[in-house]
């Protein structure tokens, strides 16, 4: 079990990975990308694990076909706040460097939380760390991100892996911070990656059969 891999856009995702001594598998994936031009430049490529088990928290939408979990963003609520554990797994594609991705985490996390009002001076001030730990990184291609969310707790530890270099980590306790970050990447139709979105519906989907 443990060597199966998937492909992402030509980058390898293993199909189960262990956090906190729990198998999580990988239950939905995607890229990030932008179209200039006509052109489509994919940036990374997005793996999204989850315990199994998280089907119990979820079975008010047995049943219900994927395209219809995609738009539905209570249902990606429930995800996001169903307490098991979570991981995404992020690979650089086209390499930038880590204080750009830095930045767009800051501004998406900033306005869902002002969005809420949820955005005080410690929420700033864990933002600022986040950034200021990116900020001397370079995002060579398959550099990988991973982002840890334990079931038991509101908090993240972001994990930066890179060709030559010592992996580097940062622990996120600020509850309402680690709470957006999780809805960037997992929160329905206004993630980062609808592709993602898509995909972890199909996957959650075939664990709510009829």
């Amino acid at each position: 079990m443990g060597t199966e891999t998937v492909m992402v856009d030509e980058m390898s995702f293993p199909a189960q990975i262990t956090a906190n001594n729990k198998p999580l598998s990988l239950l939905g994936h995607g890229i990030t990308d932008i179209e200039i031009h006509f052109l489509q430049i994919k940036f990374t490529a997005i793996g999204v694990y989850l315990e199994p088990e998280i089907a119990t928290h979820l079975q008010q939408w047995k049943g219900k076909p994927a395209s219809e979990l995609a738009g539905d963003d209570d249902f990606f609520e429930a995800v996001v706040a169903a307490p098991v554990e979570k991981l995404v797994r992020v690979v650089v594609i086209k390499e930038i460097k880590g204080s750009q991705y830095g930045v767009q985490l800051e501004s998406a996390v900033r306005d869902r939380l002002a969005a809420v009002d949820k955005y005080e001076e410690e929420e700033e001030e864990a933002l600022e760390k986040i950034v200021e730990f990116f900020q001397s990184k370079y995002f060579k291609k398959n550099s990988v991100l991973t982002f840890h969310f334990p079931a038991a707790a509101a908090t993240s530890e972001i994990v930066f892996v890179t060709e030559g270099k010592e992996e580097s980590k940062i622990k996120v306790e600020n509850g309402n911070v680690v709470e957006m970050i999780k809805k960037w990447y997992l929160g329905g139709t206004r993630g980062v990656s609808p592709t993602t979105i898509a995909s972890l519906a199909d996957g959650l989907s075939s664990l709510l059969p009829n």
